[in-house]
């Protein structure tokens, strides 16, 4: 599931490279237009909907990963 998170933030976020230190902070493509473009193709991809507390919290890899495993979603 993690190599997966990777290649569609690196994806979405057009970024030549990417890490689980992948963060809001650390991503200037990861703003609001990037959050919504993020949370469609992470729907797109695991079949699964976002509740807005959801992408709300979502601000890192390590983020995406919980929220993702709380949804049932298989590493």
């Amino acid at each position: 599931m993690e190599e997966k998170i990777l290649e569609i933030l690196k994806e979405t976020f057009e970024l030549e490279t990417v890490d689980n230190a992948c963060s809001q902070s650390t991503c200037p493509a990861w703003d609001s237009m990037g959050q919504l473009n993020l949370v469609a193709e992470l729907e797109d991809v695991f079949d699964i909907n976002l509740e807005p507390e959801e992408i709300g919290t979502m601000k890192s890899v390590v983020d995406i990963v919980r929220i993702l495993k709380d949804k049932g979603v298989e590493g």
